[in-house]
């Protein structure tokens, strides 16, 4: 934060909203809370925004997810308070169905890895590798599950693999009883990356089944024979590392 620049902060806890608004008072940075300078919500099917500039009705965000409104509400608040780009409504209307994100609950439709998937298997790729990521992507994913329940259900099979660094437990947990298989891992070229076995051991220890493979397309050939006889979701997840070798590899 800095003295007289706009800070504009989306959903807290309020232990970190407090936090946030005592270093602003110190910093002397002006705060806009999401929730009570500006709020954004889905409404009858649109994107519903509105702060003291008025309010705009806006098709929902192309990215999957319903954390992506809040990041939508985000984003329009800093662009205005920011004062650089005349926003018309109907620009912002456009970025919503014009968005792109790779690596962020991206689905991958064709290209090299679908060759030894079953017709109609469903593959998303997502980068986030931290708790909050997972219980974000596990909302996202525990959403099309329901969605499911209209046709033929489709087990959610997780290919992982993530840093040293990272809190693998926290980012597992929320898929406790959401996943019914994971297949960890080593990123290749990635010295940081944690073994496929202690990743496995990590999921296991978070609730989940899980069992290390010695590559990607070993990972995929153990997803589908995972789900059995129904056609499976697969989540490549844990690191944007391991996206940008996926991307790499599927053309």
């Amino acid at each position: 934060m800095k003295r007289g620049v706009p800070a504009v902060i989306g959903p807290q806890t309020d232990e970190a909203r407090i936090a946030i608004e005592m270093a602003a008072e110190k910093t002397g940075a002006p705060l806009f809370l999401h929730g009570q300078d500006f709020t954004a919500h889905e409404e009858g099917g649109a994107l519903v925004y509105q702060d003291e500039d008025g309010l705009l009705d806006l098709p929902l965000p192309r990215l999957p997810g319903r954390h992506q409104i809040d990041n939508a509400g985000i984003a329009i608040c800093a662009l205005r308070k920011a004062g650089v780009l005349p926003l018309a409504r109907d620009a912002i209307a456009r970025a919503m169905t014009d968005v792109e994100w790779p690596a962020r609950l991206q689905r991958l439709t064709r290209g090299p890895l679908f060759a030894a998937l079953p017709r109609d298997a469903e593959v998303w790729l997502d980068g986030g590798h931290n708790p909050a990521a997972g219980r974000a992507v596990a909302e996202a994913m525990a959403d099309l599950a329901q969605h499911d329940r209209e046709g033929e259900p489709r087990p959610l099979i997780l290919v992982s693999g993530m840093l040293d660094t990272k809190d693998a437990t926290g980012f597992f947990a929320p898929f406790r009883g959401l996943a019914a298989h994971v297949e960890t891992v080593a990123i290749p070229d990635t010295p940081a990356s944690m073994t496929a076995a202690a990743l496995a051991d990590t999921a296991a220890g978070a609730g989940l089944d899980a069992h290390p493979a010695s590559s990607l397309d070993e990972a995929l050939t153990r997803a589908c024979l995972a789900a059995g006889r129904a056609t499976p979701r697969i989540l490549i997840c844990g690191s944007l590392y391991l996206a940008g070798q996926v991307l790499a590899e599927n053309g």
